[in-house]
């Protein structure tokens, strides 16, 4: 696990070992333990490296035998020993007990298809001396991240797009429709990035520069195609078969080891097949807030509570009342991009907790996404339910939907926010209706906040929606998210939060074999009957108990919309203050002025376009005014 950042010069001139090492300096947090470089005339490839396997000579790059290939890799490589004793069996010799040295011996066995022989999550660049090519990649899933720069001089790349702000001529610019892109969903989705001039590679990508030419192709992406022919039981078998090899496989480690705890099906199951595999007591970590109603409704420490007794783990928990105004500027500088997901904070604040003891974490990140754990995957369930109803009973529904009060942070406001929300989009197309639960603000919306017209009529979900299949709602649901919200939302923050304090977390959950096999389950066994993860909670049925299993579903966020009526109000005031919006240049204030009042009202439940917009004004003070996130905090604190 580490950084890597390196250069490819199309005008043949030789890349500077002063300008790696300044990549270098800004992803220093991502590997505290080591860092090397190599360099070849125009390339020259480099990484910081936190030391998980072989921690005495992983040291990278890597390079065979003769030299002519050259690798830095950010990751783990799950399946790495089968991989090498295949490759020792013909004739290959190995320097280390590395697991990315695979990487190395598979490509000069099978080329650029060696990529699909990889169980892992991981970026990586590989340098062929003798083509003279440049090759890099991410994995299918996109867990690790990837930014790339490409200009008439060069192709840069960095795991973190901080390190390319290091390069000669590059300065931190805003991308309009990227602006755009995050006002509607909160989030920046790949290929597009917040900086004007840097890109994302999409996940389940290679990148290839040989001859000065550049070539970017997919090499995996999500089977289509749903299996019929499987009973409920079967399929629970296989789902069980593959959770428990992902959790092992995933235990590998030469440091201590852990898991995130908050007490729902996906991190209980983790922790429940940790324990199997394991001799020793597992280490696991669990986050609660104090304070109100609000913070009561986040405060899962109960259920993480009894998991952990269930399993005689080592069990830490913290309670807190995080200083956000403090945080923030750390954490958008840590996440290079803003986010309005407020599960950034409260990650960042574990993982700091964890890694008090331990050097790896496993988390249950995914597992939503794979066996249909959210509330939007109920949609067209209710909706067809709702086409019962006589017209003038849904037309007075609707109606009446539109002046109910919305609030998340109280439990029958939140059920009310729920039912105005469905009611809204119950007439919609499908993909329609989907698009309204996961958007911040709506597309006709965002062109009326935004002084510039959009660029482009198009935006990320359309695109995922267009290269989705169509077999069954669900599964096209789950296809858009793992090209949107999953990698460039939920493992983004995952990664940057975890590598803030030097700590490597692991997604089993989203391990690529068990993707497979939920994308190729039917609708109906992954859902029934308006039962979120069915299938998922019956192979888990002897393993964990029915009050795990059936609990109501929290996300692992924060209060973050109370805390924007109470005791962060006059922080939004002031940074969301008709003279600094104006001076920014971007929103039209009378409708920033809407926004607010009618979530201090309970009209909207405006908490993730209120933080969208907060987090890009403290994102542009550090970024484009060039501050210093401690100095930005300072001057925060000043205002509450």
């Amino acid at each position: 696990m580490c950084g890597i950042h390196g250069i490819y010069r199309f005008d043949g001139v030789s890349v500077e070992p002063r300008i790696l090492s300044a990549m270098g300096d800004r992803t220093r947090h991502r590997g505290p333990d080591d860092q090397g470089e190599h360099l070849d005339g125009p390339c020259g490839i480099a990484m910081r490296r936190l030391s998980i396997i072989d921690l005495a000579g992983g040291h990278q790059p890597l390079s065979n035998a003769d030299q002519s290939l050259w690798l830095v890799c950010n990751g783990e490589i799950y399946n790495f020993r089968e991989l090498r004793s295949e490759l020792q069996g013909r004739g290959y010799r190995f320097k280390t007990g590395s697991d990315c040295e695979v990487l190395l011996h598979l490509y000069d066995a099978e080329g650029d298809d060696f990529v699909t022989r990889l169980n892992g999550m991981f970026d990586f660049a590989l340098w062929d001396a003798r083509r003279r090519r440049l090759l890099i990649g991410r994995d299918r899933l996109g867990v690790k991240p990837l930014y790339v720069l490409q200009d008439w001089q060069r192709l840069a790349f960095a795991s973190e797009a901080k390190a390319l702000l290091a390069l000669p001529g590059v300065s931190a610019e805003l991308d309009h429709q990227a602006v755009a892109d995050y006002l509607h969903l909160g989030y920046v989705a790949a290929p597009g990035c917040i900086f004007k001039g840097i890109r994302k590679l999409p996940p389940a990508t290679l990148l290839a520069v040989e001859d000065g030419q550049v070539r970017e192709w997919r090499y995996w992406r999500l089977p289509e195609h749903i299996t019929r022919d499987l009973s409920e039981h079967e399929w629970a078998e296989r789902v069980r078969a593959q959770l428990e090899e992902s959790v092992r496989m995933q235990m590998v480690s030469d440091v201590p080891i852990g898991a995130f705890l908050s007490g729902g099906v996906d991190s209980s199951a983790v922790v429940g097949l940790m324990a199997r595999h394991s001799q020793q007591p597992i280490n696991t970590y669990a986050i609660g807030f104090t304070g109100g109603e609000a913070e009561a409704l986040y405060n899962e420490l109960p259920y993480a509570r009894k998991v952990a007794e269930l399993f005689s783990t080592r069990h830490r928990e913290i309670q807190v009342r995080p200083d956000v105004v403090a945080l923030l500027p750390k954490l958008l500088w840590h996440m290079d991009e803003p986010l309005s997901d407020t599960a950034f904070i409260t990650t960042f604040l574990v993982s700091e907790f964890a890694r008090q003891d331990v050097k790896v974490i496993l988390s249950g990140v995914g597992g939503d996404e794979l066996f249909g754990g959210y509330r939007r995957y109920l949609g067209g369930h209710y909706a067809r339910r709702y086409r019962r109803w006589p017209r003038w009973l849904r037309r007075s529904a609707s109606f009446a939907a539109r002046h109910l009060p919305a609030d998340r942070h109280s439990g029958i406001l939140n059920s009310l926010r729920l039912a105005k929300g469905f009611l809204a989009s119950a007439e919609m197309s499908a993909d329609e209706r989907y698009r309204s639960y996961l958007q911040v603000l709506d597309r006709r919306s965002v062109a009326a906040l935004l002084l510039e017209p959009l660029a482009s009529a198009s935006d990320p979900l359309s695109r995922a929606f267009a290269a989705a299949g169509n077999e069954d709602e669900l599964n096209r649901m789950f296809a858009v998210d793992a090209e949107t919200q999953l990698p460039d939302d939920l493992l983004l923050l995952t990664d940057k939060m975890s590598m803030a304090v030097s700590l490597e977390c692991r997604v089993p959950l989203l391990d690529h074999q068990l993707v497979e096999l939920a994308a190729a389950m039917p609708a109906t066994i992954k859902v029934r009957d308006g039962r979120l993860k069915h299938l998922m909670k019956r192979s888990l049925g002897d393993l964990l108990p029915d009050d795990i299993l059936n609990r109501k579903k929290r996300g692992f966020g924060t209060p973050m919309g109370a805390w924007l009526k109470r005791e962060l109000a006059p922080l939004l005031k002031r940074l969301l203050a008709a003279e600094v919006v104006q001076s920014r240049g971007l929103f039209q204030h009378a409708v920033v002025d809407r926004l607010m009042a009618d979530h201090q009202a309970n009209r909207i439940d405006g908490t993730d376009i209120l933080l969208a917009m907060m987090n890009l004004e403290i994102w542009s003070r550090i970024f484009l005014d060039r501050r210093d996130p401690a100095d930005v905090a300072d001057e925060l604190k000043s205002y509450v």
